[in-house]
């Protein structure tokens, strides 16, 4: 049985096979990269790292999410073990990395939902307390129910330590522009908290399952951006950025296809093309420099655009830790020419750390 009792005795000996392991690296001899821009150092911070809590399996076995759970428990990818996920840190110069578990348990009843994230909450916080300088967390909320989710986002961050909250980019076919999650949004924007959006079961979601089989991987390559596309364009379009115009989400994988096509929406959203009141208060495009991104685009003319697009305050660093996309995602905006000082920093880390509060 999950006990707080059990949880806190398994912390502890958790904590201490980390302290052990840290003291063996150190003894090793690992180097720990340092990123300096001008001539001054910088604290680098990681907003897009995957975790999962293995100790959520009793809870869903028998039921339909147990498969789901169970294969990303098994992916190595989602569970390294902290001095692991610390080592690759220290090889690729990110001081910070702020862990997520991509939502898989929105058909959840309120119960049921309500014991899943507390689970997971309570382990990420005990993860985050292996490596207080090196690791945060955003909580596990049950969006299917906002006002439980509210709730899920508030203790998270004022008594657990936690920074914002994960969401999918849908839930269970709802966008998450329907008034249903106003009241989720609505405490999201009065603790100002950082939302991370990360898309799930992308192919089912975006209704381009059919299409995206077969080599290439791109129900990953296609699916995952597409479904931040039309999540971010339906917050857009139905008024959600506008009746929470405080509200900071970041969203995964640059923010989709969106930053490359926007203009397109400011010319499909006149009247004379049958865009119909109630139209955004803004041009759409222009709803890039509201929102946050992270900066999964695999060359220096994509990160170029990506500045133009969204402005430098807008982007983080993103590496989709531990799924092997990027190990370089440092130098991918050291090397990329044209950019400031100033741009760099904020990429490197200062826009993740005012939004964290680090």
């Amino acid at each position: 049985m999950n006990t707080r009792r059990n949880f806190l005795a398994g912390f502890g000996a958790a904590t201490c096979m980390a302290c052990g392991a840290r003291r063996a690296t150190a003894q090793a001899g690992r180097t720990r990269r340092e990123v300096s821009v001008g001539g001054q150092r910088v604290r680098t911070v990681d907003i897009h790292c995957h975790c999962v809590v293995a100790e959520v399996a009793d809870i869903v076995k028998g039921t339909p999410m147990e498969p789901r759970h169970a294969a990303t428990v098994r992916s190595k990818a989602n569970n390294p073990p902290i001095e692991q996920r610390v080592a690759a840190m220290d090889a690729q110069g990110i001081d910070v990395e702020a862990m997520s578990i991509n939502a898989w348990w929105y058909n959840a009843n309120r119960d049921m939902a309500r014991r899943i994230c507390d689970i997971q909450n309570e382990k990420l916080m005990g993860m985050c307390k292996q490596a207080p300088d090196r690791l945060v967390a955003f909580a596990s909320v049950a969006l299917q129910f906002p006002e439980l989710a509210a709730e899920q986002l508030e203790t998270g961050m004022k008594q657990m330590g936690l920074k914002g909250a994960a969401v999918g980019g849908t839930v269970e076919g709802l966008e998450l522009s329907n008034p249903k999650f106003d009241p989720f949004w609505k405490k999201a924007e009065e603790l100002q908290a950082l939302i991370f959006m990360h898309p799930q079961e992308s192919a089912e979601a975006t209704g381009v399952a059919q299409r995206v089989k077969g080599p290439g991987s791109l129900a990953n390559v296609i699916g995952n951006p597409l479904e931040t596309t039309i999540c971010l364009s339906h917050l857009i379009f139905d008024g959600t950025l506008d009746k929470f115009p405080n509200l900071k989400i970041s969203f995964a994988h640059a923010g989709g296809f969106l930053p490359s096509y926007s203009q397109r929406m400011d010319y499909g959203c006149r009247e004379a093309n049958g865009c119909k009141d109630p139209r955004p208060k803004k041009k759409p495009s222009e709803y890039l420099r509201q929102i946050f991104v992270d900066s999964m685009v695999f060359s220096s003319e994509g990160l170029r655009h990506l500045v133009a697009e969204c402005g430098a305050s807008q982007i983080m660093i993103g590496t989709d830790y531990n799924f092997g996309w990027t190990e370089r995602a440092v130098d991918h905006i050291l090397e990329t020419p044209g950019l400031t000082d100033a741009d760099k920093t904020a990429m490197l880390g200062g826009n993740a750390q005012k939004l964290l509060r680090l």
